[in-house]
């Protein structure tokens, strides 16, 4: 059974049993341990997968010379898809703006910040192997580390021939262990499919966000399945944007359920070499690179949000000053977002209320029943700019090669 039927299978079979939950803490408290366990579980094999897999691609491109040029025409690619991405969001919001949320007084605001400052801090412990033993949470000082593993691999190869061996193999090793994981997340599935759908239930009970999630539900789906596949038109010889956006199937249900990019970075890896024919040198820093850095899709689900909660708060439109604010805000937010692998629609959605101050600063309470939602479309979203973004960087550094669709996992 394919990987994308299997993870499928469980979200169908996990939505079925949340349906018929009671709503009582008890059952809340077993589903916050259990989604826990399951996300842990997903998060399992990427520290060892990304040290070794990536170390060994820096080495890889740099006797190639062609290093940069993947990492340059990445962070176009994630420049001009977040650009993109963020304004259609906005404008489809404007356009079609859902009903007003009510406006009611929450706890105490949280204190919610996207830590700039200590995430360049972090880069660089007083010792380089501290950052091995993170919590699975913020992975770009383990990228830093890979970073210069992988250029410390050109010194002399009479020297480094051994570790270049060791480390290629434990590279396939912990390939193959992620890959055993992502055979069995239909299991884990099943439980964070049933605690989505479990809160799903309670926040249609609030008739006030229907229109909000219908908005971003509808959007996402027709932005993800259907106009993001479209430019990969523009690449190439000819390119059949369909067999590409088929192959990333499992990682896109593995991200809109989990709401995590961290637990999908093992189902992507895999799918982006087996499905899409993406060479590892190519993949394992795309795949960095986007996941770092290219949360548009986060960013879009909070400027929409954000929007809502502003005219729920005013009936006057949006002055377009204000429109280009928060769409700079939101584009600048989203290549920040790396310490919130979970709820990074949520976190950026309150980085944006809080910016405005006064009124504003406590909006993004109101969606807090909301936020699980929030986080599955904005990493869905996430997931599929990755997936796309990373076969159009291979296939611009013909660092791909096109697979029987009949052999996909």
């Amino acid at each position: 059974m394919k990987v994308w039927v299997k993870l499928l299978t469980g979200a169908f079979l996990g939505i079925i049993a949340g349906c018929f939950l009671p709503n009582n803490q008890g059952v809340t408290d077993a589903f916050l341990w259990l989604e826990g366990l399951a996300i842990g579980i997903g998060r399992y094999a990427v520290y060892p997968i990304l040290v070794f897999s990536l170390t060994i691609a820096i080495y890889e491109l740099r006797q190639d010379g062609r290093f940069w040029p993947i990492v340059l025409h990445s962070f176009l690619v994630i420049a001009g898809s977040s650009a993109f991405v963020i304004a259609s969001g906005i404008i489809v919001t404007l356009c079609f703006p859902p009903s007003r949320i009510l406006i009611f007084f929450e706890e105490q605001a949280e204190a919610f910040s996207l830590s700039i400052a200590d995430n360049i801090t972090d880069l660089f412990p007083s010792n380089m192997f501290s950052v091995l033993s993170g919590g699975g949470a913020y992975l770009f000082p383990v990228c830093v580390f890979a970073f210069f593993l992988g250029i410390g691999l050109s010194y002399d190869r009479n020297y480094t021939k051994p570790v270049i061996g060791i480390i290629d193999s434990l590279s396939r090793i912990f390939y193959h262990l992620a890959s055993f994981f992502s055979e069995i997340l239909g299991f884990v599935m099943i439980v964070l499919a049933a605690y989505w759908s479990f809160r799903f239930s309670s926040a249609l009970a609030a008739k006030m966000f229907r229109d909000l999630i219908i908005l971003l539900g509808v959007f996402s789906l027709i932005l993800g399945f259907g106009i993001l596949p479209l430019f990969l038109y523009l690449l190439k010889p000819k390119v059949n944007p369909w067999a590409v956006l088929y192959g990333s199937l499992g990682p896109a249900v593995a991200a809109f359920f989990s709401g995590d990019i961290n637990f999908t970075f093992p189902v992507l890896q895999r799918h982006l070499k087996e499905n899409l024919g993406i060479r590892r040198r190519s993949s394992a820093v795309t795949l960095t690179l986007f996941t770092t850095f290219g949360r548009a899709g986060s960013a879009m689900v909070a400027a929409s949000a954000f929007i809502v909660i502003t005219k729920s708060y005013s009936s006057l439109d949006i002055a377009l000053a204000d429109i280009l604010l928060i769409f700079f805000r939101a584009f600048v937010i989203s290549f920040f977002l790396a310490r919130h692998p979970g709820e990074g629609a949520y976190i950026a959605l309150a980085v944006l209320c809080m910016g405005y101050g006064s009124v504003l600063e406590t909006g993004y309470l109101f969606l807090k029943s909301l936020a699980f939602y929030l986080t599955a479309v904005g990493a869905f979203l996430d997931v599929m700019i990755c997936s796309l973004g990373s076969y159009a960087v291979a296939r611009l550094n013909v660092f791909q090669e096109d697979k029987n669709i009949r052999h996909f996992i």
